[in-house]
């Protein structure tokens, strides 16, 4: 077990070896002296770095940048760098394993501090479940940074209730603090291989591990007095009036929490955002029908900027 605190956890290296479709090498960021102190992030950072557009690819919920392989390719070719990071306890990340250091803001300043530190312009924001969750208040807080958005199965978290199929699935996690993930993957998304399934596991060798996982969740604001509910109100007003670029929205349809509805509503919160690229057979994890939907993107943004 590879530690370097008594209360974080460092997944062994041996536990990504062989991963499927994930040629890439890692990079590590040290924070020290700013929040959260004393914790190593990992990102992948793929592509020129004076491209002129940066995707900034944001997981959420129970996976990790393994979950854009199938989009990180697709960005490539087309000459753009990519910055995929693992959320503080997924994937390469530290692991704290005290569940008060994970809140709302503990996540949004460590990818605001991600941003700042790479220095990243022109970024295109693509997310989903978590990713947006943190994301898409972001571009009101440095607005020079966003230019263009690709939004899949995800929220803003206002303060109100996502209903029934999130306090299910709540009450789910909560029972079951080694959640097995691989097999969640099997029943989540069609055709996933075991290898694939075993790769969302890999971060996890035991529910020690599964802090950060436990307690994605409990954090949703769900009522108005919540951490993070009233930056959410604020930038769904800021979406709302002032964001002016464009956006491409896929919705996987199979999805019972993030799925058609909640994103119907997503989308009229943002400015200018056109009927999204509806993907029946896929669920709440769009980015395993990635290329298709990585493809369609690019091709909303060349005719935007064709306009």
């Amino acid at each position: 077990m590879t530690t370097h605190s008594p209360d974080e956890l460092r997944t062994p290296e041996d536990r990504f070896a062989a991963l499927p479709d994930f040629p890439w090498a890692p990079h590590y960021l040290e924070f020290s002296g700013e929040a959260p102190s004393g914790l190593r992030l990992h990102y992948l950072d793929e592509g020129p770095r004076k491209a002129e557009h940066t995707f900034l690819c944001l997981h959420g919920m129970p996976t990790w940048s393994f979950l854009y392989r199938k989009m990180i390719p697709v960005f490539l070719a087309a000459g753009h760098r990519v910055i995929a990071p693992d959320f503080f306890g997924f994937g390469r990340s530290d692991k704290p394993t005290d569940p008060e250091r994970y809140t709302f803001n503990f996540h949004r300043q460590t990818i605001i501090t991600l941003i700042a530190k790479l220095n990243l312009q022109n970024i295109t924001l693509v997310c989903q479940d978590w990713g947006g969750l943190i994301g898409l208040t972001l571009p009101m807080e440095m607005p020079e940074r966003f230019s263009r958005m690709i939004v899949m199965n995800t929220a803003l978290a206002v303060g109100v209730s996502p209903g029934e199929g999130f306090n299910a699935w709540k009450a789910y996690n909560a029972a079951n603090p080694d959640l097995p993930i691989a097999n969640l993957m099997k029943r989540s998304v069609p055709g996933i291989t075991p290898e694939e399934a075993a790769a969302y596991e890999a971060p996890f060798p035991d529910a020690r591990h599964k802090v950060g996982v436990q307690r994605f969740p409990e954090l949703v604001p769900v009522t108005p007095e919540m951490p993070g509910a009233a930056i959410s109100r604020r930038a769904a007003a800021w979406l709302s009036s002032e964001w002016s670029g464009p956006t491409f929205m896929a919705v996987g349809e199979q999805d019972p929490v993030l799925g058609p509805p909640a994103m119907k509503v997503l989308r009229k919160t943002i400015r200018g955002c056109p009927e999204p690229m509806m993907l029946p057979n896929a669920g709440h994890f769009v980015q395993e029908a990635g290329e298709e939907v990585a493809r369609a993107a690019l091709q909303s943004f060349d005719a935007a900027a064709a306009r």
